[in-house]
């Protein structure tokens, strides 16, 4: 599939500027393997959580789990249930993906639902809010390994925010995407040194 020109991502990118703790994550791993999912909802009252797709839990453009994650994405949905799981990519389920059938074989290989939506991250937070409904937002953790469309999307949406800083793979990966990978690794190690935290977030006070 052919990803479209990501304006909702270059326009949200200069909310940023006016406001970088949006770029800030709340919780940084490597993979999903280091995320606690039973102390996310037993101590931070997380009820659901969602999922970029690409090099966080596939390969780029893969619809299977990346073989070495399946004991912790096993753990996820015996933690949470599939209906409390998402995903949301900006491929797979958008108007790039033709009659959803990206999304459908997702949906049959990860055993969770696949988020049909028209505004890509970072836009489009209300069709998430939607789909977990009545959870609120701050009940809801997203998890992704890009900066500016993935913890910048779960911060405008009140989201616990976890960035997994290490990829599957760029092996198949779009330039432009392995180019702003690179760019925001840079951008977030240059907000921590001078001291910028990610925006407050519910969990922090329990």
């Amino acid at each position: 599939m052919v990803q479209s020109i990501n304006i909702s991502g270059i326009v949200n990118a200069f909310r940023v500027i006016r406001n970088p703790s949006l770029a800030l994550p709340h919780i940084i791993v490597d993979d999903i393997r280091n995320i606690n999912f039973g102390r996310l909802k037993s101590e931070k009252d997380i009820q659901a959580i969602a999922f970029d797709k690409d090099n966080c839990l596939t390969a780029p453009y893969v619809s299977h789990i990346y073989p070495p994650f399946e004991e912790a994405w096993r753990e996820c949905k015996q933690t949470f249930g599939p209906k409390n799981i998402a995903i949301v990519s900006n491929s797979a389920g958008t108007t790039d993906d033709s009659n959803y059938k990206d999304a459908h074989t997702l949906e049959h290989s990860l055993q969770v639902t696949v988020l049909k939506h028209k505004a890509k991250k970072p836009a489009g937070g209300e069709a998430l809010a939607r789909h977990f409904k009545p959870i609120l937002p701050q009940q809801v953790a997203f998890v992704g390994d890009r900066i500016l469309t993935d913890v910048l999307f779960g911060n405008l949406n009140g989201n616990l925010t976890i960035w997994t800083r290490q990829v599957v793979t760029e092996k198949g990966d779009n330039k432009m995407a392995l180019w702003l990978r690179r760019m925001e690794h840079r951008l977030i190690s240059y907000l921590q040194e001078r001291g910028v935290q990610p925006p407050p977030h519910l969990s922090n006070k329990i």
